[in-house]
């Protein structure tokens, strides 16, 4: 009897063990189709330099001391960057939570009975009434044979760097959108300007255009063309003003303010001096926050399903209870008093409705979304560096473009308007030279915009704007 007893409490311990070596948590690893390689950029523009713009800060970057206070004032100001802010201070909680995993819960409960016996009951006659005094405690330990709380330490841990990653995603994004809006204001007001301009000499031109009418030079229909191009101009002053209104309100939100004037310098000040290094293929995305977000989802989905497959197996667990019981509340801490218990158990799981082998297929296909998720994030901010790039050397080269033929409509311009006085052109010709140098003229601010906006993409596609 003895020997059969040593012998069920020998396969008792013995069973966890076997089972554990059937199971451990998995440790992590990157997949193998899922890699920061260079086959994920067209490396035939760029450049293998070993210093990457994403290590130079935004306070480096943009030097306008307006911009500057602006961003400083978003990153503290800016809804989303307070809302990221508290979903690192939840993930936070939960990881602390995760970190206590392998300790015990430990509960205390002081209770007092009274109850009212019956006459007719078994012990009716003896007593009519009873007290009763306790103050016990409980304590409760599951053993992690199977590394169940190791896997939910891990993916707490993953999901709060996760949060951390998100947060300098929303900085980083923040910061690119303020300078882009900014940098879209000093356009507009540019083309403002040229507007203002424009309307004055085609104004002027009217009073020249009535005068060769006067003279025989030009009939009615050169003045209405004219006065209708003045038009033409005054409608597109009405429109960029609005559209600086409307970007002021823009960048007044997301700094976290009410609708207010933007103090601003000019687009000619604009001076980025830091060179466009991009870094080596290998390195370009590794401080992407996003990425680096997207793998932190992958872990904690990865984890997770560590977790799920866990359950398939016995839980260990130690149960204690004990502590103070007496009728008398005056004997309640005597020595006599006591009582304690402690049970060992082993629940293994049999039939629950499917439910466990629900949830580990369920956190295998979640984990499958979360490595889909990851991939996609790769792939998207490569194609990003590679717009960025591409974007930013196509207005390098149009700006000289423009700039010539801005130059060219401007003497078109002038050569007609000395010609027209003189009655040896149509006023056509000087009115289609008119237009065209004005057009030349918003392009080419507009050019001048898209090559600072194509820095601010590739900084923020390399991941910067967040340091």
């Amino acid at each position: 009897m003895v020997l059969s007893k040593y012998i069920k409490i020998g396969f008792v311990v013995v069973l966890p063990l076997l089972l554990a070596s059937c199971f451990s948590a998995k440790t992590y690893e990157r997949p193998e189709d899922v890699t920061l390689d260079a086959q994920y950029f067209r490396t035939d523009s760029l450049q293998k330099d070993s210093i990457s713009l994403v290590l130079v800060s935004w306070k480096e970057l943009f030097t306008d001391p307006y911009l500057q206070n602006y961003i400083e004032e978003g990153l503290e100001n800016n809804i989303d960057i307070r809302k990221a802010i508290q979903r690192i201070l939840i993930s936070e909680a939960y990881l602390k939570q995760g970190r206590s995993g392998y300790f015990p819960t430990l509960n205390l409960n002081p209770k007092y009975t009274h109850t009212e016996i019956s006459g007719n009951s078994q012990f009716g006659g003896l007593f009519n009434r009873l007290d009763q005094y306790e103050v016990s405690g409980g304590l409760s330990w599951e053993a992690d044979v199977w590394g169940k709380i190791r896997s939910n330490k891990r993916a707490f841990e993953a999901s709060y760097l996760q949060s951390v990653a998100a947060h300098k995603a929303v900085k980083s994004t923040l910061v690119g959108n303020i300078a882009s809006l900014y940098y879209q204001l000093l356009s507009v007001d540019e083309q403002i300007q040229i507007a203002k301009l424009t309307i004055e000499n085609r104004s002027n031109g009217l009073e020249t255009t009535k005068a060769l009418k006067e003279a025989g030079n030009v009939t009615e229909v050169a003045v209405k063309q004219t006065e209708a191009q003045l038009y033409t101009a005054q409608a597109l002053l009405i429109d960029l003003e609005n559209s600086a209104k409307l970007l002021e309100n823009a960048m007044s939100l997301i700094l976290g303010g009410e609708p207010k004037e933007i103090v601003r310098n000019t687009l000619e000040d604009q001076k980025i001096d830091t060179p466009l290094s991009t870094g080596i293929p290998a390195q370009l995305l590794a401080n992407r926050p996003d990425v680096i977000s997207a793998e932190y989802g992958l872990i904690n989905a990865f984890e997770l399903t560590n977790v799920a497959r866990s359950n398939f197996y016995p839980s260990i667990t130690l149960t204690a209870n004990g502590g103070l019981q007496s009728l008398d509340l005056n004997k309640l801490f005597d020595t006599n008093s006591l009582f304690a218990s402690v049970i060992g158990g082993l629940t293994q799981p049999l039939f629950n409705g499917r439910r466990i082998r629900t949830q580990y297929e369920v956190s295998n296909a979640q984990q499958e979304q979360s490595k889909l998720d990851f991939k996609y994030a790769l792939l998207n901010a490569s194609k990003e560096v590679s717009d960025a790039l591409f974007s930013y050397h196509a207005a390098m080269d149009k700006i000289k473009v423009k700039e010539k033929e801005y130059e060219a409509y401007t003497l078109a311009r002038e050569y007609s308007q000395e010609l027209l006085d003189n009655g040896l052109a149509n006023y056509l010709e000087v009115l289609n030279a008119r237009q065209n140098t004005l057009n030349t003229n918003l392009d080419l601010i507009s050019t001048k915009n898209n090559k600072l906006q194509a820095i601010v993409d590739l900084y923020l596609a390399l991941g910067g704007g967040w340091n």
